[in-house]
């Protein structure tokens, strides 16, 4: 095997961990689609709004946390202010830059979608796992590939 090479079991650790982000994510967003409630990108730009401090975020600070293209966060909080879900004020010391902040209505949709988004996630995650110990140990396992430092050499 070439240095630097990954083995077989790592490939298919990481196959499983994209198939697995794939179906869980979709079968979540199903879920939360049946419950009529809008898609998960919404309620995750509105939590990272609701729990920022201060006047809100810059969209590079939202696309920061979601860890989605600019134009895809232009896009969505287009659509949530649409929707009167958020609002954008001017920078003061930046004339272009905008902050976005969460609106009582935002604040409202994510109180009223949680209970069907923890819901998907005991069905579609919770209940695939063999109790608290499992969710923690995969918890720590993905927390390892979150980690963008080195890790254990």
């Amino acid at each position: 095997m070439p240095e630097g090479a990954p083995s077989e079991t790592v490939v298919r650790a990481w196959a499983r961990l994209v198939k697995a982000q794939h179906k869980v994510l979709g079968a979540v967003e199903t879920d939360i689609k049946r419950a009529g409630f809008p898609p998960l990108a919404w309620y995750d730009v509105l939590l990272a709004l609701g729990r920022a401090q201060g006047e809100g975020l810059r969209h590079l600070e939202i696309q920061a946390e979601l860890l989605l293209a600019q134009h895809n966060v232009s896009r969505l909080v287009d659509r949530l202010q649409k929707a009167g879900l958020v609002e954008r004020r001017p920078v003061a010391e930046d004339g272009r830059g905008q902050l976005v902040k969460i609106t009582p209505s935002g604040r409202d949709l994510l109180r009223r979608m949680w209970p069907a988004y923890r819901a998907a996630i005991a069905r579609h995650v919770g209940r695939k796992l063999g109790g608290e110990a499992q969710a923690r140990s995969l918890a720590d396992l993905l927390g390892r590939l979150i980690d963008l430092g080195e890790g254990p050499k």
